[in-house]
């Protein structure tokens, strides 16, 4: 076969054979008519005959192991890579190394909670290994071995911290292997130019499988928006005063623009894109809503790489040789494959072919059963119950993006000795933690509770030390409780776990539903919509600086409250059921007996005092708290004049690379210095998180 003849074949708009020839196919007679019919449907729509899934043989043969151009696939690769190089020092915190992994006493949420978290110069060789193999799978360069690299060691960062999960990095671990198993350096490679004699084409399946990948991650992300809370519009509110949404807030107005175009739409769109990627009719339009769509994401959220993951991998649904007509790309193509033939090989050739055969069958039923393992995964909460809470499982690879909004208003941790049970004492939220994903994963929970304890036995010495009979004894049986107050889409403020359950003590299982994890309180949900909008709406009239917090508790759980010194104009107002109301002893005015609350009934609260709200009776309550917030008013005026003598630019796009630079920058120190250590015993400084907190 000629160079050319060989480039006809591989340079095809969506992978689609030529037409059959046989009487199979044939219009002549009712049967036959029907199949041509339908395989011209097929074809039409997915670019395959309608034969390559008639028997396996043929799904093997001649469809996933059809030889196509492999120049797409090849700039899909580097531009991965290169999407890579700035992804590890940014989102996956290679410039903040010594923030991340540098504080001993930091509680870390590994999968497998056995896995210890390297010190930080062995981590700083781990995250240079890793930047290495993503430069090699951009230049494609000793490519198996640069991909196995990145593969390893991008996958045992991720499992060593779920609080840092999130889709698009699970994303970027499944594209890696994925990559790690194709011929993706067959063209635009150095290992292609360093052997000009190779192939330049690969197996159909290479293309099949990242387009089935991306087609899970739209797909499956729009029919986990089927459901109330996405339709109804309380997972992303607000987003459209945005200004990327002003052309649509102009004629709809803010609301009409955060339900029809941001849940709406948004909801469509991930259902259906790939549908019209697919089909050749619809594949422009629908790359220009997906370019818009990713662009869009990419100035609303802090995503770090992942539009542009996605906008590169857009191509691979047009021709597998479109690279080829690009000047700066374009290459001869080295054709050296034989095309399919409808002739039976010989006995020959099936006895030199056997091996290959069986080894390419087997190739797709793995193949297959990967697809079929990432189209249960999103579904297979069922049976890790233990993950799962108010949502289903750990957040990060069920593709339920955006799905749930939370805001978290307390996090209370007390410490108790069990030797002393007078001996109380809390602890800072964010003492050994930067985030506070811990707070809605009761696994996470069990994790984070163990490591207060292990950091108060190994600082017993200096910080819970008492002296008996002239001999130390240290605080090291203790009990951890948890009072986290969080809000899920909109909803009332509430509970997320029981209060008054040892964590430390708490059974926890991945495989069992968890007892200690309180449920929603759904009665109330109804009020979203009338109660909550209208008293919001009201409240934040009154000036700049009111506002008004809406909490629900369970019968016979307490909530011990501070209102700050700086908050006036404070209220306490009873929206469903009864509740005891007592003034803390050390604030009491007059010794004050307890005061009960019913339904509509208000009190004023005394600011910088400590109170006690219990719920009583058989049911459920639900209160709010409205207040003016002093601090907030009198920084107001010094905070416009800041804004009017800086403005923030709409599209700061040389901050953003400046930024990314600078990571960029430390993350090649960080790993110099690992490199040091670990050579010659140099020391490896490190940043204090106080003193960048602080600026």
């Amino acid at each position: 076969m000629t160079a050319t003849e060989a480039k006809q074949t591989a340079d095809n708009s969506n992978g689609s054979t030529t037409a059959a020839t046989s009487g199979v196919g044939s219009s002549n007679g009712h049967p036959h008519g029907d199949f041509h019919r339908l395989d011209s449907f097929v074809r039409a729509y997915t670019g395959h005959e309608l034969r390559c899934v008639t028997s396996f043989n043929d799904f093997v043969e001649r469809c996933m192991y059809r030889p196509v151009d492999g120049a797409a696939l090849g700039v899909a690769r580097a531009l991965f890579g290169l999407a890579m190089l700035i992804d590890i020092p940014e989102e996956r915190g290679g410039g903040d190394l010594d923030l991340r992994w540098g504080e001993p006493r930091d509680c870390r949420f590994p999968l497998i909670h056995s896995m210890e978290t390297p010190a930080l110069p062995r981590m700083g060789l781990i995250y240079g290994l890793m930047w290495l193999g993503a430069a090699g799978i951009m230049l494609g360069y000793r490519f198996r071995t640069s991909a196995t690299i990145f593969v390893g060691t991008y996958w045992y960062v991720f499992l060593l911290d779920k609080s840092a999960w999130n889709n698009h990095s699970y994303l970027y671990g499944l594209l890696g292997t994925i990559l790690l198993f194709t011929d993706a350096s067959r063209c635009w490679s150095i290992d292609s130019w360093r052997e000009p004699e190779r192939e330049q084409t690969v197996p159909f399946w290479n293309y099949f499988i990242l387009k089935f990948q991306f087609f899970v991650l739209y797909f499956l992300a729009g029919l986990k928006k089927l459901c109330r809370e996405w339709l109804s519009g309380y997972a992303m509110t607000n987003l459209s005063y945005h200004w990327v949404f002003l052309p649509f807030r102009i004629v709809l107005g803010p609301r009409l623009t955060d339900l029809l175009i941001v849940h709406w739409f948004g909801c469509f769109f991930d259902t259906t894109v790939v549908f019209f990627l697919i089909y050749a009719p619809t594949r422009k339009l629908a790359t220009v809503f997906a370019s818009a769509f990713h662009l869009m994401n990419s100035r609303l959220f802090h995503i770090g790489m992942f539009p542009w993951v996605c906008l590169t991998q857009l191509p691979l649904y047009y021709s597998f040789s479109w690279p080829r007509k690009l000047r700066l790309l374009s290459s001869p193509l080295v054709a050296t494959t034989k095309a399919f033939t409808e002739e039976p090989p010989t006995v020959e050739v099936c006895g030199k072919t056997k091996h290959r055969l069986r080894r390419r069958r087997w190739s797709m039923v793995v193949m297959l059963m990967y697809c079929l393992l990432q189209l249960f995964l999103p579904y297979s909460h069922f049976l890790t119950k233990g993950y799962n809470n108010w949502t289903n499982g750990l957040y990060g690879y069920s593709w339920d993006m955006m799905v749930h909004a939370w805001d978290t208003v307390m996090i209370g941790i007390r410490v108790v000795d069990l030797q002393d049970p007078e001996r109380v004492h809390y602890v800072e939220p964010y003492a050994f933690t930067d985030n506070d994903r811990w707070t809605k994963h009761a696994d996470m929970a069990v994790q984070f509770a163990r490591c207060i304890e292990r950091n108060i036995q190994k600082e017993a010495s200096r910080e819970w030390v008492q002296f008996r009979g002239g001999r130390t004894e240290t605080m090291a049986n203790v009990s951890v409780y948890f009072d986290i107050w969080c809000s899920m889409n909109g909803r009332f403020q509430q509970r997320i776990f029981n209060p008054n359950v040892d964590i430390l003590r708490a059974p926890w299982s991945p495989f069992v539903s968890v007892q200690w994890v309180l449920p929603l309180l759904d009665e109330f949900n109804g009020l979203r919509d009338t109660m909550i909008r209208r008293i919001t709406d009201e409240v934040l009239g009154w000036s700049n600086h009111s506002d008004v917090l809406f909490i629900a508790d369970f019968p016979g759980l307490m909530l011990r409250n501070f209102v700050g010194k700086d908050l006036y104009n404070v209220t306490l107002t009873v929206l469903q059921g009864t509740v005891r109301y007592q003034l803390s002893r050390e604030d009491e005015v007059g010794g004050k007996d307890p005061i009960t609350l019913t339904t509509g009934e208000s009190i004023e609260l005394l600011s910088g005092s400590f109170h006690s709200i219990e719920t009583i009776g058989s049911q459920p309550s639900c209160y709010m708290y409205t207040y003016v917030n002093r601090t907030k008013e009198q920084n107001a005026s010094k905070n416009q004049a800041d804004l009017n003598a800086s403005p923030t630019s709409i599209l700061p796009l040389g901050e953003e690379f400046l930024h990314r630079w600078e990571n960029v920058v430390r993350f090649a120190q960080h790993v110099a210095n690992s490199l040091l250590f670990e050579l010659y015993g140099v020391p490896m400084p490190r940043r204090l998180k106080e003193l960048v907190v602080d600026g």
